[in-house]
């Protein structure tokens, strides 16, 4: 029995002291008017008084639990981070999945749209020729604009190395679309760019007039094509070249949406990670008290916490 009244003593004088928290100098005062003397009334007293203090709501500062600031930032960097910090473990794993699908998409079809890049590549390389496509168009150039001389482009050609001379082919290119006038080749709508860079390897497998320059249509320069716009009367190579090229660039597309997935994955994750760091810290609500349990022998106190989370 000693034993528990010195605990009710040292335990009011520390709930005396929790109390001086809530209660001003003035109702300490009161209350110290209102001891007894006798020490078991003055302790039932006293719980009294602190069990009607720790059962009001606490002050607890509960946005510092959860920093909407801090969620944001870690899903940013990390989607689903921000979830996991807020305790949403089931959006963590679906914004990971998220990441980890889109990342791997992209790296796929972004191999695979490099290997299809070497692949058409080769096979321009293999099957397509700027000397036989400058040769065919200086040969038959009073075809394609009677207004010009071929004397003008000497040095075109190097029948020896098979090669050309490209500011010669440039300006051959030009004079037979017309600079802009209604002459029958003006289907020269387009000027090659330097051998191996990307849009040399798109126009001639883009635009008819660079079909004369596949080997499927043959090294005769005499050998005559006439311009089609419904592009009936390509040669296979230059058909089979178009569709390979077109693989590679869907592989790219595949993979810039991908991108942009990783992105607004990052973004929305943020945004949520936020806005579920600041729902938690709204519908939280955490109270204590001192509770008292008598089993009709002996009388034990007790503190209890009690959180409340709103959904």
């Amino acid at each position: 029995m000693k034993k528990i009244l010195l605990f009710i003593i040292v335990a009011y004088l520390h709930l005396s002291t929790i109390s001086g928290q809530y209660l001003d100098d003035k109702e300490i005062k009161e209350n110290k008017k209102n001891l007894s003397g006798i020490l078991s009334f003055d302790s039932r007293s006293s719980f009294d008084n602190s069990k009607y203090v720790l059962s009001q709501p606490q002050n607890v500062n509960v946005e510092s639990k959860k920093s909407p600031y801090l969620a944001a930032a870690l899903s940013f960097i990390v989607p689903g981070a921000g979830e996991f910090y807020d305790g949403s473990y089931i959006k963590t794993a679906v914004f990971v999945a998220i990441e980890a699908s889109a990342i791997a998409v992209g790296l796929i079809y972004n191999n695979k749209g490099n290997n299809q890049t070497n692949y058409f590549q080769n096979f321009a390389n293999q099957n397509w020729s700027a000397y036989r496509y400058a040769d065919w168009t200086l040969t038959n150039i009073k075809t394609l604009n009677p207004n010009l001389d071929p004397a003008n482009y000497s040095g075109l050609l190097n029948a020896q190395t098979k090669t050309v001379n490209w500011t010669i082919l440039n300006k051959l290119e030009i004079d037979v679309a017309g600079a802009g006038q209604q002459v029958p080749g003006s289907y020269y709508s387009h000027q090659l760019p330097p051998f191996g860079v990307q849009q040399y390897y798109e126009l001639i497998g883009k635009y008819s007039q660079y079909n004369v320059g596949w080997n499927d249509f043959g090294d005769d320069p005499t050998k005559p094509y006439v311009y089609d716009p419904t592009r009936s009367n390509l040669t296979p190579n230059f058909v089979y070249y178009s569709i390979e090229r077109g693989k590679a660039n869907d592989y790219y597309n595949v993979a810039s949406k991908a991108v942009l997935v990783v992105v607004a994955n990052h973004i929305i994750s943020a945004i949520d990670a936020a806005w579920s760091a600041a729902s938690f810290n709204k519908n939280i609500d955490i109270h204590s008290s001192l509770e008292k349990y008598d089993n009709g022998f002996n009388v034990v106190y007790y503190p209890q916490l009690n959180i409340q989370y709103s959904f």
